[in-house]
């Protein structure tokens, strides 16, 4: 068992290796028009199995060994190595504190005034990803390839629809965050529309997970635990978070910010418990706090420190984990092929549409929006391990989905940009005049 010290040297060095090899990739993909946030994902799946572990297997296991083998009475058995739970715990960690900082940059007033806008895209962006994901995952039901044989039909239909209509929550916040349209309508539209759209697509997977467990707590524990969580924050938290926004505010900062950060831990441990992820949480503490000097105090101090170290972390232990020599699978090409048509068409093209037709946008805003909503990255990752380990799909359909969910993120920046033709500035007073 490695000694503390062991792996404290070992994290060092690994993030030696993760903001550099990060930072590099950045600098090469940005010409391919790709933003930061896509090139760190890409920067995982080059440090995991499928590049570095290929050229230099033993490099890559000693740097970043996944499993630890132990002898208990004779007997050998194989735990996850305590580096890689290291890594996990600070990409976690990063991630909050990322969708904290993105919840309270919301623009709340510009989200009231398109609450109705906002409405049209979110329930474009479910119904139609499950009518057409919900289609092709009962289709597929039949196929042993895809699906456990224990998995009913209308199971297999609803983790696919959850699957379709998922939106990679943390990379869209991060490309509209890059690209400087945080505080704008289509900003403030696309990332509550997605959060809306992800809570139902955790809420699907919860109820496959309580019907294939023969557990139906689950489901209710995700579902009314999200909304007693909700309801909390808007009734109680935020007349709370209203007190830290004294006059007297700079002599006192730290010892409000200590505070703060126990609500934020609370909220992203209680709706981690609930099975909703520790993101909605983290991203509702930013959203109900009020706007003022303390919040501007806090973006100062957390955001930089989290985009710069911690957050890299979250997207190259995911990548770490990605195996692309799955994906491999000529006799399930066809199926690849309409996943990843299906993907595109229901989601990017519903809520293209709906901006468009609902006033949201001209044509040039609505297909910006299509483009940001499509992209489903690494909670789609999330997503699909967690229907893997409960044994929901086959390890032929994670490879497929994750084909899906790389697909769909790395097109979504170069389609966003395509449209995205005028000055930041200019998209900001559009966005702020309307």
């Amino acid at each position: 068992m490695p000694s503390n010290q062991e792996l404290a040297m070992r994290l060092f060095l690994q993030l030696v290796v993760i903001l550099g090899v990060s930072r590099g990739a950045g600098l090469l993909l940005r010409y391919l028009g790709q933003t930061q946030v896509v090139s760190e994902m890409i920067a995982g799946v080059l440090l995991g199995p499928s590049f570095f572990g290929l050229i230099a297997p033993s490099l890559q296991k000693s740097l970043f060994p996944t499993s630890l083998t132990l002898t208990f009475d004779g007997a050998r058995t194989s735990i996850t190595h305590p580096s890689m739970t290291i890594l996990f715990a600070l990409s976690q960690l990063g991630l909050v504190l990322y969708m904290f900082i993105i919840g309270l940059q919301l623009n709340t007033a510009l989200l009231s005034k398109h609450l109705k806008q906002a409405s049209t895209l979110s329930i474009s962006g479910i119904l139609t990803p499950m009518l057409f994901g919900g289609t092709l995952g009962f289709i597929l039901s039949h196929d042993i390839r895809l699906f456990p044989a224990n998995i009913a039909p209308w199971q297999a239909a609803l983790f696919m629809a959850s699957a379709m209509l998922i939106t990679a929550f943390p990379m869209l916040a991060r490309i509209i965050y890059e690209s400087g349209i945080a505080n704008t309508k289509i900003g403030t539209l696309t990332l509550c529309a997605a959060a809306v759209d992800d809570s139902v697509a955790w809420i699907l997977v919860a109820i496959v997970l309580a019907t294939a467990k023969n557990s139906p707590a689950i489901a209710v524990l995700a579902i009314g635990g999200g909304i007693v969580f909700t309801v909390t924050m808007l009734f109680f938290g935020r007349p709370i978070f209203r007190l830290f926004d004294h006059p007297n505010i700079k002599n006192n900062t730290r010892r409000i910010l200590s505070v703060l950060f126990l609500i934020l831990m609370l909220g992203a441990w209680f709706t981690d418990v609930i099975g909703i992820y520790s993101i909605f949480g983290a991203f509702m503490v930013g959203a109900v706090m009020p706007r003022g000097q303390f919040a501007n105090e806090v973006c100062r101090l957390i955001e930089d420190l989290d985009a710069a170290l911690l957050l890299p972390i979250f997207f190259v232990y995911s990548g770490l984990n990605t195996q692309i020599g799955l994906l491999v699978e000529p006799s399930l090409l066809w199926v690849t092929v309409i996943t990843i048509t299906i993907a595109f068409v229901s989601k990017g093209g519903a809520c293209s549409l709906a901006t468009f037709l609902g006033g949201g946008g001209n044509f040039r805003e609505a297909a910006m929006i299509g483009a940001l909503m499509n992209a489903r990255g690494l909670i789609e990752l999330i997503l699909t391990n967690i229907g893997l380990e409960n044994h929901l799909i086959s390890p032929t359909l994670f490879t497929i989905l994750v084909l899906m969910a790389i697909v769909t993120t790395v097109a979504a920046s170069p389609l966003f940009k395509l449209f995205y033709r005028v000055p930041t500035g200019r998209i900001q007073r559009l966005g702020e005049g309307e």
